[in-house]
């Protein structure tokens, strides 16, 4: 649906983007990919200690949630609104500027609406988001693939070591990687879903 989101009309691009705005926290939440990045960081590295405290895990759990839902959401933005779609037999096309433009603040409009937002926790998700995406713009003419054992160049990457264990960054920084691509894979399903019986990319 996504993908064809230039053939809609103004009234039809809202309502594509208040859909991917509700199914993107959705699908995060249903995977449980924060909670699974945790409890598996937990057990290989022995960091037991980070579960200890109740309130302190949960505080934990839902600063690495947001940081995975502006992971999610920069990345489905980015497929929608930068990359060329096919429609129908026609040459791949990128969605044009203004449109992207439009589709992005009906997107955002309607994610602070579900989330229940405050104006000033709207505004710095806004800002983020748009720190994620300089950043990676900075980095994507360069970016290769990393190797099995380099993390990924990614704000995601570096945020989540941080607020996870600073004490052991560079380990952290390598589950967070594993985590990104995760992530990724989803907003690709996400965005464009697979066949009713196939598996989704992240749970191969």
């Amino acid at each position: 649906m996504y993908a064809n989101v230039m053939a809609m009309g103004r009234q039809s691009t809202a309502s594509a983007a208040a859909e991917l705005a509700l199914k993107l926290p959705e699908a995060l939440l249903r995977e449980r990919i924060v909670p699974r990045f945790v409890d598996s960081y937990v057990v290989e590295n022995e960091r037991q200690a980070l579960q200890v405290n109740a309130v302190m895990y949960r505080d934990l759990l839902t600063l690495l949630q947001r940081e995975a839902l502006l992971a999610l959401c920069m990345r489905a933005l980015q497929i929608v609104c930068d990359e060329p779609q096919q429609r129908g037999r026609t040459k791949p096309k990128h969605m044009p500027r203004r449109e992207a433009a439009l589709f992005r603040k009906k997107f955002l409009t309607a994610l602070v609406r579900q989330q229940g937002w405050t104006a000033g926790e709207a505004l710095d998700f806004q800002r983020d988001l748009q720190t994620f995406q300089e950043l990676i713009a900075r980095v994507e003419p360069r970016r290769r693939r990393h190797k099995p054992f380099e993390a990924a160049n990614h704000p995601f990457v570096d945020r989540c070591a941080f607020l996870m264990d600073p004490s052991f960054l560079e380990k952290a920084r390598m589950a967070a990687s594993k985590t990104l691509v995760s992530i990724e894979a989803l907003a690709a399903q996400v965005c464009e879903p697979e066949k009713p019986d196939s598996k989704p990319a992240w749970k191969n």
